[in-house]
C-alpha cells in the first residue's frame, strides 16, 4: 500500500469514527484557498446531525493513524467546537450575520489551536488564555474537554478534542478549583459543549 492509500484509507476511517461521535457530516466541506500543509488554513467540517446546532471539526491534525497532535489522553485527537447556531453555509462568509460571526470567529480559534497543538500537549481540563494583543482572538479563553475517544483495530484511543470558549471568570475559576469543577458547572447550566457567549457565567 503507498503512503497516499494509507492515508486515504484513514481519512475514511477517521471520517466514520467522527460521525460515531458527532452525527452525520454535512455533505459540503469549506476548503481552504492554501492547504493546511504548507501553511494555509484548516480545511472546516460541519456536523449538524448530532445535538441541536452545529460541530466544526478539524480533519488534518492526523494524516495517519495513531500519528500527529497528542496528549496524555489521546494517542492523536482532532479539534471540534460546537454552536448552538443551525448551519447557514450561505452565511460562513457573511461576517455581518449571525452564523458568519459564529463561524469567523470559531475558525480564527480552530485554526489558532491547531498550531499551536503541533508542538504543545493540550489534556482535557486545561485552560488556554490569548494575549490580549493577539489579532482577531485576543483575550479568548478556552478549556479543553475530552469529547469522544476512539479505539479499534485500526487506531489507538483516536479522540476529539473539545475547544469550549468561557469567560475570563469561569477560566480563574477552572484554575483555581480544576477543569473538571467549570465543566460540570457548564454541564449542570446546560452550557455544555457550546462556545457562544450569548449566555451568563456560570461562576
Amino acid at each position: 500500500m503507498t503512503p497516499e492509500e494509507r492515508a486515504e484509507r484513514w481519512d475514511e476511517h477517521k471520517s466514520r469514527l467522527m460521525e460515531q461521535s458527532l452525527g452525520q457530516e454535512h455533505d459540503m466541506v469549506l476548503h481552504a484557498i492554501i492547504p493546511y500543509a504548507v501553511g494555509g488554513a484548516l480545511d472546516l467540517y460541519y456536523y449538524p446531525n448530532g445535538r441541536p446546532g452545529v460541530g466544526i471539526a478539524t480533519k488534518e491534525l492526523t494524516e495517519l493513524p495513531n500519528e500527529g497532535a497528542s496528549n496524555r489522553v489521546f494517542r492523536s485527537y482532532e479539534l471540534v467546537m460546537f454552536t448552538r447556531r443551525p448551519l447557514d453555509m450561505d452565511a460562513v462568509q457573511k461576517p455581518a450575520t449571525p452564523f458568519g460571526r459564529t463561524h469567523a470567529r470559531m475558525s480564527r480559534l480552530l485554526n489558532m489551536i491547531a498550531r499551536y497543538s503541533a508542538d504543545a500537549s493540550l489534556n482535557p481540563n486545561e485552560t488556554c488564555e490569548f494575549p490580549a494583543d493577539f489579532p482577531d482572538v485576543g483575550g479568548a479563553c478556552l478549556i479543553f474537554d475530552g469529547f469522544a475517544c476512539h479505539t479499534d483495530d485500526v487506531v489507538d484511543r483516536f479522540g476529539l478534542l473539545l475547544l469550549l470558549e468561557v469567560f475570563r471568570s469561569e477560566m480563574e475559576y477552572a484554575r483555581s478549583h480544576g477543569g473538571g469543577a467549570l465543566l460540570a458547572k457548564l454541564k449542570e447550566a446546560g452550557h455544555y459543549p457550546y462556545s457562544d457567549m450569548d449566555r451568563r457565567p456560570v461562576v
